[in-house]
């Protein structure tokens, strides 16, 4: 049995714990903040225990994470640096979903010390579409450009921002106030957020994207000087980005995050009805020819066992799942930071946890 714990009782840790618990071979540790949560989580799945006490400090992290190999932060972001520092000094190894790209220079920095493997940025975006974007880079002789369009959408909004939270609304605000990381004639380059704004037409629907931070993960210094073109957008409904503007920009709530946070848990309403979409464009020389290579996959809610989970749910705990699976079955390496680059997009394929990003409609 691989030996797992996972902090963090929200959303996505209870996703991830069903997820290994289905998979089969996995004994689960949960902890959380409030210890009754986690208590929760673990009676809905056998192979899952519930730390009993509050992981609020790094001594109590590093006391619930002892005897286990991995541990797998599903907290807030601004958690993780405390996670990995535990990580760090128990010995395990250590995997997050973080955005944040000062959160993951913590954890780099960390990783160079450290015995045991730091894999931050396991999710969606980055994550999933890091291994969809060099699954198309290897498909070239040389790569132009490279775009990275991820998209976490209701299925029916209803509201003037077409919009609904479906998940961790602190990072949502966080990825539209921090500049992004990009690659323009080679070079890594911060462009602002909230820019670009462009129309992509996914299966006949149109959206719109623009620039939002932390979703190319490492790509672009991994890259650098190899690829002329590289960035990263996030989709929404067409109008989305122009109030959103009005709102951080007119009435600065960019200089009050916390502000924006509350208004939004306040008055968008969350939904279970969503769905995920990711959407990858290459464009390079193939066989001597100009070439445009295309993926795209979209993830609904659907069931794991007797449990519904929603579109961001599942692909966020998927992807973090299938670099567990794969750091602890021998593929990736067990000592310092890995980059999302050096997960196979084929073996993350062949894992228990590809199949949730094996539906396309």
């Amino acid at each position: 049995m691989k030996k797992v714990f996972v902090v963090g009782g929200g959303r996505v840790g209870r996703t991830i714990v069903h997820m290994l618990g289905g998979a089969g071979g996995y004994e689960i540790g949960i902890g959380d903040l409030t210890p009754e949560q986690a208590r929760r989580i673990a009676a809905e799945v056998p192979d899952a225990r519930a730390w009993p006490k509050p992981v609020d400090t790094k001594e109590a992290l590093i006391e619930a994470m002892r005897g286990r190999q991995a541990v797998v932060s599903a907290a807030p972001f601004a958690a993780n640096p405390q996670i990995a520092e535990a990580a760090a000094e128990a010995g395990v190894h250590y995997l997050d979903l973080t955005e944040d790209v000062a959160v993951t220079q913590f954890v780099k920095e960390l990783a160079e010390e450290s015995q045991t493997a730091f894999i931050p940025q396991c999710g969606v975006a980055p994550g999933f579409v890091t291994l969809a974007g060099v699954h198309i880079i290897d498909q070239f002789d040389e790569v132009d450009t490279l775009t990275l369009r991820v998209g976490a959408l209701p299925d029916q909004p209803n509201n003037r921002l077409k919009y609904n939270l479906t998940w961790s609304t602190e990072g949502l605000v966080n990825e539209y106030l921090h500049p992004c990381e990009a690659l323009r004639e080679g070079e890594v380059t911060m462009v602002p957020p909230l820019e670009g704004q462009e129309v992509v037409i996914i299966d006949g629907v149109t959206y719109e994207a623009f620039t939002t931070s932390g979703g190319v993960g490492t790509l672009c210094h991994t890259y650098k000087g190899r690829i002329r073109h590289l960035d990263y957008k996030t989709i929404r409904y067409p109008g989305h980005l122009e109030l959103i503007r009005f709102l951080i920009e007119d009435l600065r709530f960019g200089q009050h995050p916390e502000e924006l946070v509350k208004i939004f848990v306040r008055s968008i309403p969350a939904t279970v009805d969503d769905f995920v979409i990711v959407s990858v464009r290459g464009l390079g020389t193939s066989g001597g020819r100009y070439t445009e290579k295309t993926f795209w996959r979209k993830v609904d809610g659907q069931r794991i066992g007797a449990h519904f989970f929603t579109g961001i749910e599942v692909s966020t705990a998927a992807g973090i799942c299938g670099v567990l699976h794969l750091l602890l079955d021998g593929t990736l390496p067990a000592r310092g930071f890995v980059r999302m680059e050096e997960v196979s997009y084929d073996a993350f394929m062949a894992t228990p946890f590809g199949r949730y990003y094996r539906r396309s409609t």
